[in-house]
């Protein structure tokens, strides 16, 4: 909850009178610090790095300490990151396995810590991600219900300010072999950081559909299991699941700008 959509989620879920355990990867952040600050006494600010287990049982042991016989009533798993936008070859493996250690497997700890008290409450398991099919049919059978949340492009800081975005780049060109590195180009890796530029451009700065629909799993008494906030894309997400690959293959070269780019090596006359 240090930015983006856990931020804004925890203020409002704050305003509407839940008592909100805000997990941050930095409680001494500018982004926690707003948090205690312009928030009411209901919201407790935790220490909480997804990829650190000590720290997960520790938030489990102070909300466990604070609601004591209310029970808890939903965990909303949010956190997650973006490296750098390029071809699998050029990413270093430690990307991979930062990425999976906090989009996968953190959420995967975290919901494991909290299950037993979801359980007792038949409560809310809300993942903003895509993880969420079979916990939803294992945990039906003790009344927890599951939603996805499969948000379209909002502003949020996933993708990093220009300074990391840049450093990003830089630190991708300083750990590729000399060989790919040739075959790619320079000027191909930097149409990635362009194209994850205007990701951030034409994303809309508007996060109250994102609230909404985390606001309805969690609350409603019948919430659904899938939600796509954003303009069109429950309709993208049908026709690329159900396009022959010829079309979809097509659709995705035209309107990336990332399917425009060549790598160098590809781009040289024979």
């Amino acid at each position: 909850s240090d930015s983006g959509i856990g931020h804004a989620l925890s203020k409002y879920l704050d305003a509407l009178g839940f008592t909100v355990f805000a997990g941050v990867l930095n409680e001494k952040g500018s982004g926690a610090e707003e948090l205690r600050r312009t928030c009411s006494k209901c919201l407790s600010v935790l220490q909480l790095d997804i990829t650190d287990p000590q720290q997960i049982k520790d938030a489990y042991s102070k909300v466990v300490e604070k609601v004591q016989n209310r029970g808890l009533w939903a965990v909303v798993n949010n956190a997650g990151i973006m490296g750098f936008p390029a071809d699998g070859e050029l990413i270093p493996m430690t990307d991979y396995k930062q990425c999976m250690a906090v989009n996968f497997f953190g959420a995967v700890e975290v919901t494991k810590a909290f299950l037993p008290l979801l359980r007792k409450s038949k409560g809310r398991l809300v993942n903003i991600s895509s993880m969420a099919a079979i916990m939803r049919q294992e945990l039906s059978k003790w009344g927890v219900k599951v939603s996805t949340i499969q948000p379209g492009g909002f502003q949020t800081n996933i993708t990093g300010t220009s300074e990391m975005r840049a450093k990003l780049e830089k630190s991708l060109l300083d750990h590729l072999p000399c060989d790919v590195h040739n075959d790619y180009g320079e000027d191909y890796i930097t149409m990635q950081r362009i194209f994850l530029e205007s990701v951030e451009k034409y994303s809309s700065p508007d996060i109250s559909p994102v609230l909404l629909d985390i606001r309805h799993a969690v609350s409603a008494k019948r919430p659904f299991a899938f939600y796509t906030p954003g303009k069109l894309v429950y309709l993208g997400l049908c026709f690329f699941s159900f396009s022959p690959t010829g079309i979809f293959d097509y659709f995705s070269k035209k309107f990336l700008i990332s399917g425009e780019a060549l790598p160098r090596a590809l781009s040289m006359p024979d």
